[in-house]
């Protein structure tokens, strides 16, 4: 691997490094400063809506920006100063405003980190994606275990440990090529011919779907692990071993793209999702989870690697930083609020445990719908779903 690669892949590392304190111990830290399930809840999912109002802004940005990486640097900076604020107060309120601010940031910098990471890529047509994105799940791992250990006496550290992350992203993103922006209506024109590209639409919505589900598992997760038993120090391995088990698919994605139809790929991912949650709903032992925690590496990545690598396929180069945008105001947007914000007022009816029986039901519900539209589609000769 080059140099400049080199930078791609420690820029991915940090940057997951980061992800790992704030998505995995912001629900701690917001059940230990005794919020109940249904704020969380609301804390969880008001971001997130914040975010996709900001995900078309910048990804319009970055398309028409003299370079994305100027783009880049401004959610890394913005992110990185808007974390510090959150231990002024521990009120519901200022909370709520905090949690929108800095996901007004933090949740473009994946699709556009993605989208530069891909154009550079087309220059080195013998590094896959997998291998670049391989440094996140690394970092994330890396990361999930040091704090699991910090958290449990020190959980308010996450704060200047978040903001530290991205000042070292901010260095490494000076290493990167300029990625030009392209003079374009983003949002408009060609680019809403995606909606009219049936393959497109399958692989969104069943993505949506089962997205649903993993911002239920985000959101509620580490509050459930701890209320079976679990303390900061084994969440932080149970993510490990989520994170690690990422490392085939990245490993060999480019060998299944060309072997296997995304379609069918999206619908073992969904089938994954199923199992996981339907195990987690069954176990009230902190330990039997670890090993489902291995199901992870066939649902988040393949779904993220897929989506961006598909988008990078199909879209054309002056809408790709929306494409990707796109898919994040979808998947980390949209999904995640119906995820967590109706995951909170369920869990607070029903418990969490009962959520995860119907995360399952919602995610074996869509492996059946989706895969006898598939089955139709195959046996009328269409090619909208044939193998790419």
């Amino acid at each position: 691997m080059s140099t400049r690669l080199a930078a791609f892949f420690l820029f991915y590392a940090v940057i997951y490094m980061g992800n790992a304190v704030y998505g995995t111990f912001l629900p701690v830290y917001l059940s230990h400063e005794q919020f109940s399930q249904e704020q969380i809840g609301v804390m969880l999912s008001l971001g997130p809506l914040v975010a996709m109002i900001g995900q078309p802004i910048w990804g319009a940005f970055g398309d028409k920006a003299r370079t994305k990486n100027m783009v880049l640097m401004a959610l890394l900076i913005g992110s990185g100063a808007s974390i510090l604020f959150f231990p002024l107060s521990n009120t519901f309120m200022f909370l709520l405003l905090m949690i929108c601010v800095f996901t007004f940031f933090q949740t473009s910098i994946f699709a556009l980190s993605d989208a530069i990471t891909l154009e550079e890529l087309d220059r080195h047509p013998k590094v896959s994606f997998g291998w670049i994105r391989l440094g996140g799940t690394i970092g994330f791992a890396i990361m999930s275990l040091v704090f699991g250990h910090i958290a449990k006496d020190h959980i308010g550290s996450m704060f200047p440990v978040y903001a530290g992350a991205m000042a070292v992203a901010l260095l490494l993103l000076w290493q990167f090529p300029p990625a030009a922006g392209r003079q374009a209506n983003a949002m408009g024109g060609k680019f809403r011919e995606l909606f009219t590209n049936k393959k497109f639409m399958f692989y969104m919505s069943l993505n949506f779907i089962v997205q649903i589900t993993l911002g239920y598992y985000y959101a509620f997760f580490p509050i459930y692990f701890k209320e079976v038993g679990g303390d900061s120090s084994l969440l932080g391995w149970s993510m490990v071993i989520s994170s690690l088990s990422e490392l085939p698919f990245l490993l060999f994605s480019g060998w299944i793209f060309k072997r296997v139809s995304m379609s069918v790929i999206l619908l073992v991912a969904a089938f994954a999702s199923a199992v996981r949650w339907f195990l987690f709903s069954q176990f009230e032992n902190p330990y039997w989870m670890l090993p489902v925690q291995v199901l992870h590496g066939v649902i988040f990545i393949v779904l993220a690697v897929t989506l961006a690598t598909f988008i990078n396929r199909e879209v054309p180069p002056a809408w790709k930083a929306s494409g990707q945008t796109l898919n994040g105001l979808l998947s980390l947007g949209a999904a995640r609020i119906i995820g967590s914000f109706l995951g909170g007022i369920l869990s607070a009816s029903y418990g969490m445990r009962q959520v995860f029986l119907y995360s399952s039901w919602v995610s074996m519900g869509s492996v059946v719908l989706f895969g006898l539209l598939l089955i139709w589609q195959r046996k009328r000769g269409a090619e909208a779903f044939s193998a790419e």
